[in-house]
């Protein structure tokens, strides 16, 4: 019997008058849950936001490349809190973040700069770290120490098996957490992921749909894969971009080999990967050296915002004074 016979014998008028209203209403519910915001104020005049990752809630947090610590932002509201202090579980200053609900935890990349940024980072734990921080409370969990001499954690990806992977721009390395979430060793390396000289070397990481690992590197403007099966390495290929990157940092998944990419250059990106190719699409253009992405829902991005070449080159941390206040800014998704 089609549906429609059926809701007309069963339906009374009564009932029929209040799924009415209700269907009325949905629209304005809608519009009432829809988030307004387009930017959002960082605290202090350090900030200087480094990363940005969001859970299922639309719950933002940023990491602090000048200050240390981490920033959390409701839903809602307009002004970003410090949740976790800067120097807190050993952290220094803070990099990559990443939302782990499944574990329930938030990865955060601490790193030892203070001879580039100055002293006033709190904290005593020297070289670089991968922390793990309980979603729900702020308290550490996890503390794991990059091996060698040359490290420096910048950004942290999830596997389809849960395990957790970071890239060392000091060194051409991604490294994996052991199971016991006590370790990190050396997972890949090669030769093209550098860095040389005064470069940065990898930056972004991620997986895509396919199961692969996607890397760039910052300096150069590179894109990587490197084939993974069974928890391996395997081989390393270079990706062609549609046209050159400048920068390029945060990589997020879309869907299948679709991804945000931010470029430091002043870009939010979307990039398809077909074969050993990148089609890149720029979707915002102008902003003051971004360096993270992340998805709320269908139909928002945020961006950190994070003006980082005003502390990291000493010239023009002499010279010239960040806009303040630090922002993340909303970049609403059009449906496709």
């Amino acid at each position: 019997m089609p549906e429609s016979s059926l809701v007309r014998r069963r339906s009374h008028p009564r009932r029929a008058r209040w799924i009415a209203v209700l269907a009325g209403l949905l629209p304005l519910t809608g519009a009432i849950a829809k988030d307004t915001r387009s930017t959002i104020d960082l605290p202090g005049d350090l900030a200087f936001p480094e990363a940005i990752t969001s859970t299922a809630d639309g719950t933002l947090y940023v990491s602090s490349l000048g200050n240390g610590g981490i920033f959390r932002v409701r839903p809602g509201e307009t002004k970003a809190t410090e949740w976790i202090a800067p120097g807190s579980y050993g952290t220094r200053s803070t990099f990559g973040v990443l939302a782990d609900e499944k574990a329930g935890l938030l990865w955060v990349c601490s790193n030892d700069i203070g001879a580039v940024i100055g002293p006033h980072v709190a904290g005593r734990e020297t070289g670089s770290w991968l922390k793990g921080f309980d979603l729900k409370t702020g308290t550490g969990k996890v503390s794991a120490k990059f091996p060698g001499e040359r490290t420096l954690c910048n950004d942290i990806a999830i596997g389809p098996d849960g395990g957790i992977y970071a890239t060392n721009t000091m060194a051409p390395e991604i490294l994996k957490l052991s199971a016991d979430r006590k370790t990190l060793a050396v997972w890949a390396t090669d030769p093209r992921f550098g860095p040389s000289g005064q470069d940065a070397g990898l930056d972004g990481i991620v997986f895509g749909g396919d199961g692969h690992v996607y890397v760039n590197t910052y300096s150069k403007g590179e894109l990587f894969r490197v084939e993974a099966k069974d928890g391996k390495a395997g081989t390393v290929t270079p990706i062609t971009p549609s046209r050159p990157l400048a920068l390029p940092d945060t990589l997020r998944l879309i869907d299948g080999t679709t991804f945000w990419l931010i470029e430091g250059g002043g870009r939010l990106d979307r990039m398809t990967i077909e074969g050993d190719s990148a089609k890149i699409e720029t979707i915002k253009d102008g902003l003051a050296l971004p360096t993270g992405v992340t998805q709320v829902g269908r139909t928002q991005l945020w961006i950190s915002e994070g003006q980082l070449d005003l502390i990291l080159d000493p010239a023009k941390r002499a010279s010239t004074k960040p806009a303040l206040p630090f922002k993340l800014h909303a970049v609403p998704l059009e449906k496709r």
